[in-house]
């Protein structure tokens, strides 16, 4: 099932671009309209997975952290999880920032560069130490489920699970109801994601439709840059993983083709999270390790939109031939370190980050305007990424804590391939 499921996706994918295609070259009078009708399928979609999302992360992290024990261990687990996503932040930043500068995307760019007054549109106030702190805690939990704010979710979770731990005899019952919810919700997440192939076609359609392929033309250098340092950001995060982890995880790659597709095919690593916990579990990930780390990850652990703000943010400097000494772009780096650490809720994350930037080293603001029109394709890239980033992350958080399942300890449809762990013999050999 999941070889064919991977095929439908695959099939969806090329059928979005030939039909897009079609319709942008060939109705170029209705394309708009078309594109907004066949759109709506994907968002019948996302928001089915936003349905999903909030009770999904509360009843597996509650019933995570819950049985996990003490704090001293919750914060064990934690202080791991956050160095781990500063490190791998900070690579990805550093990462876009040698490879702009390698690849000079800006130098000579051919096309007419926005008036250096023209506004983007950006609420570029959005972010400040004091925003991000207030919107860290919830006001109520019921309105952060539904707003679907997930580190609202895990704040208010924490605490309900170590008073849970706290109260065992008192929340055996409510602890086994949470533990069947999460079940339930695991349940709805396999019949939702039968409808992800119908709308990574519609994604893509509605996507090729409006746009067309050849706007990619107009800025194929900067675009192409951008692939290719994330290219080269996926060969780091690969190789980091058979270091920790060894041969198993190339399993994981395998489990993760599903999320990965669906991320990239609608430019929202949102959609790809029941899938992605979903992999993990199957890897032998403890589902107490899962259910917290990645969760966190979906705002701390962005790597693909890391790398992102430093390259987009370098390249509008290049374009307007605004010269920066590498100690500015240095501090640039450490200013979108701890920016975009605080955008949790934001719409058009990324895009924000970058807008607040810009205007603390003096770089126009209207820069992004050439790139706004392509974002979506660019997002496309930087959710993907995300999804290995956060894959890698819960895997060896969990290999740390010796919560990662050996071979033999997995279900017999969950066994790892043979040819991938030398020596072993996969729980489904003789099957």
């Amino acid at each position: 099932m999941s070889n064919r499921f991977t095929q439908y996706i695959l099939i969806a994918m090329v059928l979005g671009i030939v039909m897009g295609a079609l319709i942008f070259n060939y109705l170029p009078d209705t394309r708009g309209d078309i594109a907004a009708d066949v759109n709506l399928i994907a968002m019948l979609f996302l928001r089915l997975i936003k349905m999903i999302i909030a009770p999904l992360v509360f009843a597996t992290l509650v019933g995570g952290i819950a049985h996990m024990g003490g704090g001293a261990r919750l914060g064990r687990i934690f202080a791991k999880t956050m160095g781990w996503f500063v490190s791998a932040s900070f690579v990805s930043l550093l990462l876009g920032l040698v490879m702009v500068n390698l690849l000079q995307p800006g130098a000579n760019f051919p096309g007419t560069l926005p008036d250096k007054a023209a506004s983007t549109g950006l609420p570029t106030s959005a972010f400040s130490i004091e925003k991000f702190l207030t919107h860290l805690i919830p006001t109520s939990i019921a309105d952060a489920m539904a707003q679907n704010e997930i580190l609202q979710i895990v704040v208010f979770a924490v605490f309900f699970s170590v008073a849970l731990g706290a109260l065992p005899e008192r929340s055996k019952q409510l602890l086994s109801l949470i533990d069947d919810l999460g079940h339930v919700m695991l349940k709805v997440t396999g019949y939702v994601m039968l409808f992800a192939p119908i709308a990574v076609w519609a994604a893509i359609t509605a996507t090729v439709a409006k746009n067309g392929l050849l706007v990619l033309w107009k800025l194929v250098v900067f675009m192409g840059g951008f692939y290719f340092s994330l290219m080269l950001l996926w060969g780091i995060l690969v190789i980091v993983g058979f270091i920790v982890i060894g041969p198993r995880y190339a399993y994981l790659l395998r489990l993760i083709r599903e999320p990965l597709m669906i991320a990239f095919s609608t430019a929202s690593s949102e959609a790809a999270y029941p899938k992605t916990l979903e992999g993990l579990n199957k890897f032998g990930a403890s589902s107490r390790i899962s259910a917290f780390v990645l969760p966190l990850g979906y705002s701390f652990n962005l790597d693909g939109t890391m790398m992102y703000c430093t390259f987009a943010s370098i390249f509008i400097a290049q374009t307007y031939h605004i010269e920066m000494s590498l100690g500015t772009q240095f501090a640039m780096l450490a200013t979108l370190m701890i920016t975009s650490k605080g955008v949790a809720g934001v719409p058009r994350a990324s895009l924000v980050v970058i807008a607040s930037t810009l205007g603390q080293f003096g770089i126009p603001e209207a820069g992004l305007l050439m790139i706004m029109g392509i974002d979506t394709f660019l997002d496309m890239g930087r959710s993907a990424t995300n999804v290995i980033g956060n894959s890698l992350a819960t895997s060896v958080v969990a290999k740390w804590e010796g919560e990662l399942a050996p071979v033999h300890a997995l279900g017999p449809d969950d066994a790892v391939p043979s040819d991938l762990i030398p020596g072993e013999v996969p729980a489904m050999a003789g099957h």
